[in-house]
C-alpha cells in the first residue's frame, strides 16, 4: 500500500540519493512524475543491461525538488546504521532458529498426514518409512554432544548407502525427506541497529549542516534546479539528456508511454555567451533524433525561465 502522506526517505550515500522501497518508487513515478534511474541488477539477469532493478538513483535536481516540496526527506544512511550488540545478534538468531524449527515441524505433520491417507497399495511403504524415521530419531537423541547428528548405529553393509547422506533432510528433523522451502521473516530487532528517524533531514539547510548534501552550491547548479522545477511545474517528466547533447530529456508524460519531445540545455544567465556553432549543432542533432532542442535561460534577478526552441525548417 502506497502512503502518500509520509515523506519518502531518500537514503544518501556519498552525496547521492537512493530509493530502495518499491512502493516509494511507485509513489514517486505515479504521483510526482519523478522517474530517476534504476541501477540494480534483477534476479537471474545479472548480465543484462536493459531492464534494471532497485535501488533507484535520483538526479540532484529531483532530490532538491522533492525536499523543497516536502515530498521527501534526506537520510544519512551511513550513520543510521549501528553495529548490533552480541546480545542482540544472539536474540535475533534464536528467533530465526525457532521459526525454522516451527516450519519444519509443520512440514513433518503435513507429510505424516499425507502418508496416512495413501492408497492401500502404499500403506506398507508408509509404515516402513515411519518406522525408519522413529529409529533415526531414537538414535539422534542418544548422542551426548548436544548437536544434531545421525543414528549412532553401525551402517548395514548389506544395504546400499549414499556417501553424501540425505540432502533433503533438515537438521534435527530426520523424518523429513525431499526439499523444503523455509521462510524466515525479517526480525523487528533490526530496527534497533538501523535508526533512520534519528538521522533524517526535512530541509536542504539542515542536510547541508550535517554534511550529507551540498547541492546546489554554484550558480550553474542553482540554474539547473530552477529550470528543472519550472518544467516539472508545467507537467513534464524529465530524464538525463547527455546522450542527446543536452541536460534533460523532456517528456509530455511517463517515459514508458511517450517519447521525449525536447532536449533541454540550461543557460545559467542571460549574459552567458552562446556560440553560433552550438546552435547549429543542437539544431542538427535535434532534427536527426526527431526532437526540438530547448535553450532554457534562467534569470536569477527576475526568477524567470525563458525558453528558445531550435529546429531546422524552410529547406527544400
Amino acid at each position: 500500500m502506497i502512503d502518500s502522506e509520509r515523506p519518502i526517505p531518500l537514503l544518501v550515500s556519498n552525496k547521492k540519493a537512493y530509493v530502495w522501497d518499491v512502493n516509494d518508487i511507485a509513489n514517486l513515478r505515479s504521483r510526482h512524475h519523478i522517474c530517476g534511474m534504476l541501477t540494480g541488477t534483477l534476479p537471474h539477469l545479472s548480465q543484462q543491461n536493459v531492464f534494471l532493478g532497485v535501488p533507484l538513483l535520483l538526479m540532484p535536481e529531483e532530490v532538491v525538488l522533492l525536499v523543497e516540496k516536502g515530498f521527501a526527506c534526506l537520510v544519512d544512511d551511513r550513520n543510521a546504521h549501528r553495529d548490533p550488540s552480541p546480545a542482540l545478534l544472539s536474540k535475533w538468531d534464536s528467533a530465526r532458529l525457532k521459526a525454522i524449527k516451527h516450519q519444519l515441524a509443520l512440514a513433518e505433520e503435513e507429510q505424516d498426514a499425507k502418508e496416512q491417507h495413501t492408497s492401500p497399495a502404499m500403506s506398507e511403504e508408509a509404515i516402513r518409512k515411519r518406522r525408519e524415521r522413529e529409529r533415526k530419531k531414537s538414535g539422534a537423541t542418544s548422542t551426548t554432544d548436544g548437536l544434531f547428528s545421525a543414528s549412532s548405529e553401525q551402517p548395514d553393509h548389506n544395504t546400499p548407502s549414499s556417501s553424501q547422506g540425505d540432502q533433503g533432510t533438515a537438521p534435527g528433523r530426520s523424518g523429513l525427506t525431499g526439499t523444503y522451502t523455509v521462510h524466515v521473516s525479517a526480525s523487528s530487532s533490526a530496527l534497533e541497529w538501523y535508526n533512520q528517524s534519528a538521522h533524517s533531514y526535512t530541509t536542504l539547510a539542515s542536510a547541508r549542516e550535517a554534511g550529507i548534501w551540498d547541492y546546489p552550491a554554484t550558480a550553474d547548479e542553482r540554474a539547473r534546479c530552477s529550470v528543472f522545477r519550472d518544467l516539472w511545474e508545467k507537467g513534464y517528466s524529465m530524464g538525463g539528456g547527455i546522450k542527446f547533447g543536452g541536460d534533460y530529456l523532456v517528456y509530455p508524460g511517463d517515459p514508458l508511454r511517450y517519447h521525449s519531445h525536447f532536449v533541454a540545455s540550461v543557460i545559467a544567465s542571460p549574459t552567458t555567451p552562446l556560440q553560433p556553432m552550438e546552435i547549429v549543432a543542437h539544431g542538427r542533432l535535434g532534427t536527426g533524433t526527431k526532437k526540438s532542442h530547448l535553450l532554457c535561460e534562467w534569470d536569477e534577478e527576475d526568477k524567470n525561465v525563458t525558453y528558445y526552441s531550435i529546429e531546422w525548417a524552410g529547406f527544400g
